[in-house]
């Protein structure tokens, strides 16, 4: 019977949009692929790998073209000028988000940051966000905290340095930056084998699915009804549900006067405070603060872990630039025994290193989705409001038009460059530019040089027995994360601590 329905409606939908979707695509719309009707270029799409599926069509429609899912619209851009005129020339147009139903849920309706919507109550939380929680000053003030959790990682690998044991770097290393996160955040520091700790990894990996998760409701409105048929909805109400009971339970223990004196400080902590003195225009809400949280878990702890994982990868593939960065970082520290967050500043072939990871491997391949506010126009198309708007920055970081051998991993391309990460140089942004930029890039940037310089000065790495560089893979996992497909295995070698 449902199948039956099914079938019926979309053929009514099908013979009344036909006439519409001949007529769709003008030369107003930036040129694109062929679709069907009502379903657009859904059968084209891949949704594996957008950010590479959307460069092949770069190649054939040029660096700005459009596609059709369902009844949204796409306009994708791989172009370092087109980037700066979304992201600041035109950034006020096309500041905004889509909504999409898995965010907003997980978002608490749109609280968040990052998938708010642009308006009075985004811009209060941003600014809350940059002035309080992730200043300068407050991620100086969590420095121990790094510092702490990168020795007690260094110390982990070295008990294994026997008969050329494999140890799983992946695994390590997001077990890492988790905790640094929780303990930053929430102020607790939960044991590698602990069932809470087991707890909010399965809850942290599911929500990270759920603002992926493709939803009928989002592209085929009159179908939402699916998303239950096929437990969509109920998947993603267990999810909030476990969620928010998580965040109860930690707001509660900041709560109580007799919580832990770990709990003091953190991020949790300062958003409560806030809460109290009503410090906001707006006036934050539980629920805001909930909202708020869930960005950082999820944006802030994974996304380091996998910038530090693709690093390790092209420095095994490029043994020449592992040399030279190793040879850099033990000559500035010499035998001090750990490379603390200011060394990092007399490295600066380290820091070249560092901007050719993002630049071949940034942690997010596709910028977040934005969507224009008002009728605009680039580059002579005209693109409607409510239009989703991509910037493929994988593609442009990798465009052979900027970048001289742009497939292969040359940190000196760097040395002696202005170009930078932070959002100026549009050839290179990683973590966005303009209103929508990542607010969080200092925190990440600090924490993923102190893990990989440790890593690099206290040990040599080899790869498994028997196993050659040409062999390891470079394949990405589908997700809002780019994480590599096949977990990073290395033989750590000649423990260098004293």
């Amino acid at each position: 019977m449902m199948f039956f329905l099914f079938s019926v409606s979309l053929s009514i939908i099908l013979i009344f949009l036909l006439h519409k979707a001949k007529m769709s695509r003008t030369t107003f719309l930036p040129p694109g692929p062929v679709g069907l009707p009502f379903i657009g270029n859904l059968h084209q799409y891949d949704s594996l790998n957008p950010h590479i599926y959307f460069r092949k069509l770069s190649k054939k429609y040029g660096k700005i073209f459009s596609l059709k899912i369902g009844s949204a619209t796409m306009v994708v851009i791989s172009s370092a000028k087109l980037a700066k005129e979304v992201t600041q020339i035109q950034d006020l147009t096309f500041c905004s988000r889509p909504s999409f139903l898995g965010q907003q849920k997980i978002s608490y309706n749109g609280h968040d940051i990052a998938f708010a919507p642009y308006n009075d109550y985004w811009r209060e939380m941003r600014k809350l966000c940059v002035v309080h929680l992730l200043s300068l000053k407050k991620v100086q003030s969590f420095r121990s905290i790094r510092e702490d959790e990168v020795l007690r990682m260094i110390k982990k690998i070295s008990q294994q340095i026997t008969a050329s044991q494999i140890i799983n770097l992946s695994n390590i290393l997001i077990t890492l930056t988790r905790t640094i996160t929780c303990r930053i955040a929430f102020g607790i520091r939960y044991d590698e084998e602990a069932h809470e700790k087991r707890k909010f990894d399965e809850l942290l990996t599911m929500t990270q699915d759920m603002m992926t998760h493709f939803f009928f409701s989002d592209y085929f409105p009159l179908f939402g009804w699916l998303d239950k048929l096929f437990g969509n909805i109920q998947k993603l109400e267990k999810n909030f549900k476990d969620l928010d009971e998580f965040f109860e339970e930690l707001i509660n223990q900041h709560l109580n006067p007799n919580r832990p004196k770990s709990m003091e400080g953190d991020i949790l902590d300062l958003l409560l405070q806030l809460r109290k003195e009503q410090s906001t225009s707006t006036g934050l809400t539980l629920d805001n603060i909930k909202a708020i949280f869930m960005d950082i878990l999820t944006g802030g702890s994974d996304t380091i872990a996998v910038t530090v994982i693709w690093s390790m990868t092209a420095l095994m593939k490029n043994s020449k630039v592992m040399k030279k960065v190793q040879e850099e970082i033990r000559q500035s520290i010499g035998n001090k025994g750990v490379v603390n967050e200011d060394d990092i500043q007399n490295m600066p072939y380290f820091k070249a290193m560092i901007k050719e990871t993002f630049r071949l491997y940034p942690p997010g391949p596709l910028l977040g989705p934005r969507k224009s506010m008002k009728k605009s126009n680039l580059e002579g198309y005209e693109i409607q409001s409510g239009t989703i708007i991509h910037v493929n920055s994988w593609a442009i970081a990798r465009d052979p038009e900027i970048w001289k051998n742009s497939e292969e991993f040359i940190p000196e391309r760097f040395l002696n460059s202005d170009i930078d990460f932070k959002g100026q140089n549009f050839e290179l942004i990683p973590f966005g530019a303009g209103r929508r930029g990542c607010p969080g890039i200092s925190l990440g940037v600090t924490t993923v040089n102190l893990i990989l310089s440790n890593l690099l000065y206290a040990f040599d790495w080899e790869l498994p027995y028997g196993m050659m560089k040409e062999e390891i893979d470079t394949d990405g996992l589908p997700g809002l994360i780019m994480n590599k497909k096949t977990a990073l295995c290395l033989v750590p070698k000649n423990y260098l601590y004293t």
